[in-house]
């Protein structure tokens, strides 16, 4: 499936140095929301519980359980760490710290005991629904491909020659700039195609290439939801929320190929490739639920959560530089930026990218008398999400460069990511035990693979534990977060060829803290 997938990539002339391609969805959706301390202590299974803030951006109906309004504010830290495999080739992890502000916000609740709805809720909270933070290094010997061959099935697939190479000045422009590849002549000294100079190197019994990609990605996904939600009864809650996600990435990309045989004569040495990129963006959705109370202490929750419609602009740049030795026609080290082939421009796009829909079911159980929120022991509590991944679509929403205002473009986009991803579960657990002023907790997420082809193995893990301290009207809550993820990346994809991948596995800590009191 991989290969097909590549080949309709080169086919329609598409790479993740043009514009959006199947991972932009992948990276706004797969992702695991921050909380409260108390949420993400009990592995952010909220669902069903409700009276905690963070029920704006899971269960909405979770906010008619507040009797009395509050204010909330959790700052948190994160490390986080991360291990690679390439072609059997270990690579110690990198370390990258961050803050970042988890759910904050406040709530407003009002009674009204003449009515059956006994009680109401609207709050104003924002919240971090993903975090883009991060380091992957990774690096091996590869005896079988060379990236330079992706400049060659773009040219190929295009029918490019040496008068419109440039026209693609982020990629083969560059490589035939500085002669990674180069033309090649039939008998009749005709142009004939091109030809990479690093795979010389592999005709000659070499060892092949030492490979090296370092990815740095910043930002994330803040958003700001306004939540209302009302309380028949105490038996039956309802409510809904309208979203504003605020998105804002930032990637830089360096590749290394090299050759590995320490021939000096063989026409290549070393290539490198830089690339810049940034994209942000807003956008808007809506989530609605419910929750039951059939038994006193048993809660049941039903959410849904709309796709999220983003409009959504990009920018990129590249540079590259090739050292050929002494290949005749080059002066041995040659370097280009993009800007210099496309008039001091970057690539600029602008889109639209609908995200996929959410569907969860909850439940919890409530040990204590439930009347009497002083008299309750603990609860437990577990949701099971349901993500269709691959239902992800981007659009037209005009661009300054090639590709982006063409319809058959993003639709040849929309089948590839629907070849490539699937549906996944997400499943959280967690409870709390009571000690009269003080509450202990833990949980566990597990986030499931996104991957429709067996071999690409992903997925994430929340571990989480916490303490609380409640009285008089404030508290305090702590936690810390244990994240697990599991994830793969390609340095570049072929057509014609078996395409090789990074096996990346991170770890990090996340500690929470959240400062509240109710008036």
């Amino acid at each position: 499936m991989i290969k097909k997938i590549v080949a309709t990539l080169v086919i329609a002339g598409v790479s993740h140095v043009y514009a959006q391609v199947p991972e932009d969805a992948l990276r706004m959706s797969w992702n695991t929301p921050a909380g409260t301390a108390r949420s993400q202590a009990i592995g952010g299974a909220m669902g069903a519980l409700g009276g905690d803030i963070t029920a704006a951006f899971t269960n909405p109906a979770g906010l008619a359980v507040y009797k009395t309004s509050e204010m909330v504010i959790t700052p948190g830290i994160g490390f986080l760490t991360n291990k690679s495999d390439f072609r059997g080739t270990g690579t110690t992890g990198l370390n990258k710290s961050n803050f970042a502000m988890g759910t904050s916000g406040v709530v407003f609740a009002f009674q009204d005991r003449f009515s059956n709805w006994s009680s109401k809720a609207f709050s104003i909270a924002i919240n971090r629904a993903a975090d883009f933070n991060g380091v992957a290094h990774y690096k091996g010997l590869n005896d079988f491909s060379s990236y330079s061959e992706q400049f060659l099935e773009e040219a190929a697939a295009n029918r490019l020659d040496t008068s419109d190479v440039y026209d693609y000045p982020f990629t083969s422009g560059m490589a035939y700039y500085t002669y990674l590849i180069d033309f090649v002549l039939d008998d009749n000294g005709n142009f004939a195609g091109f030809k990479s100079m690093p795979l010389k190197s592999l005709e000659d019994d070499s060892p092949g290439f030492n490979q090296e990609k370092t990815i740095t990605t910043s930002g994330g996904i803040t958003e700001i939801a306004l939540g209302f939600a009302a309380n028949k009864n105490d038996k039956v809650y309802f409510g809904g929320s309208l979203g504003i996600p605020i998105m804002s990435y930032t990637r830089n990309t360096l590749f290394r190929e090299s050759d590995a045989s320490g021939d000096p004569d063989n026409n290549f040495n070393y290539s490198e490739y830089y690339q810049h990129y940034s994209s942000k963006g807003a956008g808007m959705n809506l989530k609605l639920g419910v929750i039951f109370k059939p038994l006193p202490p048993l809660r049941i929750g039903l959410g849904l959560h709309t796709p999220t419609l983003y409009g959504l602009s990009e920018k990129s740049n590249a540079s590259m530089t090739t050292d050929t030795e002494n290949y005749p026609p080059s002066p041995g080290v040659v370097s280009v930026t993009s800007g210099e082939l496309n008039d001091n421009r970057d690539a600029s796009f602008r889109y639209s990218l609908t995200s996929p829909w959410k569907f969860m079911v909850s439940g919890a159980y409530i040990f204590g008398q439930e009347a009497d929120v002083r008299s309750q022991k603990g609860f437990v509590s577990a949701d099971l999400e349901y993500v269709t991944m691959a239902s992800s679509r981007f659009s037209a929403a005009g661009s300054d460069y090639y590709y982006s205002d063409d319809d058959d473009y993003y639709n040849q986009i929309n089948d590839i990511t629907k070849d490539l991803y699937k549906g996944t579960f997400n499943a959280r657990i967690g409870g709390e035990l009571k000690f009269n002023t003080l509450m202990v907790r833990a949980g566990l997420g597990y986030y499931g693979n996104p991957y429709r082809d067996k071999e690409l193995e992903a997925s994430r893990m929340n571990i989480s534990t916490g303490v609380g301290y409640r009285n008089r009207g404030v508290f305090v809550d702590l936690t810390y977060v244990h994240q697990l993820t599991k994830n793969v990346d390609f340095p570049y994809r072929l057509a014609d060829v078996a395409n090789t991948y990074a096996t990346i596995k991170g770890s990090g800590s996340n500690v929470l803290l959240t400062f509240g009191f109710k008036f």
